[in-house]
């Protein structure tokens, strides 16, 4: 997939640290020129000044500290990237918080709306600014970066787990109002990494998130989890041509055959393979409540 990218511009967002540095890294390497943010700037501007010096000939690194969850700053960034690149191509949400561990009715809800307005509404902010530019080219990718809260109940973790399963619906929904626009929505489900969150999650403690979850965290801990390159690189797939026509969709980094997925857009298309859906008696094996 080497500059697959190229001549592309991006916001990647939460890119300071982590899967969002190493998206960024990929895109660079891709071709793209970025516009990042984050809301730590001694860290934002760290993560710029490397990032640049990683950029060729012809890319920009742009970088301004954001809260995605509030309107102002959204509108701040997208219109200097606009001001700076003149058009954009690839949305990338990756910025959220594990928000407040523990059983819901003793956190904090202050911090468990808070999580929902940073991985939900940040995730819909963002979506929502691009998308007048997208349309009017005709084109566009927005690609959101999902967890394990998505597909599975996370105990202790309620905020978490229900803000990313929104998100995907969320991808879901927005792919198809887009369709006619040629705008792919897509979610990526990056795998068991081991960055901040893993260390918000082992700090927290077998009393707040669950002793299975813990113990589960402590073995990845020790065998070092997923690349961080896997999802770097299918958010690169995403973002390119490559990928054109694949929508709705939520694509594991670790499990799925991604880079064939071309070769299978009727089926992607005609079908729900990828996506969230109610289980019925019938797709275990039984027979009942399936009326007469």
């Amino acid at each position: 997939m080497t500059r697959v990218l190229e001549n592309r511009y991006a916001i990647i967002t939460g890119a300071s640290m982590g899967l969002g540095f190493e998206i960024a890294k990929k895109y660079l390497e891709a071709g793209a020129s970025l516009m990042i943010c984050a809301r730590n700037e001694m860290l934002l501007d760290r993560a710029a000044q490397a990032l640049r010096a990683l950029a060729g000939t012809g890319q920009s690194v742009l970088a301004m500290p954001a809260d995605i969850s509030k309107v102002g700053d959204v509108t701040a960034l997208v219109g200097a990237a606009l001001r700076e690149f003149d058009h954009l191509d690839v949305l990338v949400n990756n910025a959220g918080v594990i928000g407040p561990c523990g059983a819901i009715e003793s956190i904090d809800l202050n911090e468990w709306f808070r999580a929902i307005e940073i991985n939900l509404l940040g995730a819909v902010l963002l979506s929502r600014a691009v998308l007048p530019r997208f349309k009017k080219a005709a084109r566009g990718k927005i690609i959101q970066l999902s967890g394990g809260g998505a597909t599975s109940p996370l105990p202790g973790l309620s905020a978490y787990a229900a803000s990313k399963a929104a998100v995907i619906r969320f991808v879901e929904t927005l792919a198809e109002e887009t369709r006619p626009h040629h705008i792919d929505v897509n979610a990526i489900a990056p795998g068991a990494l081991n960055t901040r969150m893993l260390d918000e999650f082992l700090a927290a403690g077998p009393e707040r998130i669950g002793a299975a979850f813990y113990e589960r965290s402590l073995r990845q801990q020790k065998d070092g989890g997923t690349p961080l390159g896997k999802a770097a690189d299918l958010a690169v797939f995403l973002g390119s041509s490559l990928s054109d026509g694949i929508t709705g969709k939520l694509i594991s980094a670790v499990w799925d055959p991604w880079e064939a997925l071309p070769s299978h857009l009727d089926d992607l298309n005609g079908t729900d393979i990828y996506t969230l859906r109610r289980i019925v008696p019938g797709d275990r094996g039984k027979a009942w409540g399936e009326g007469d």
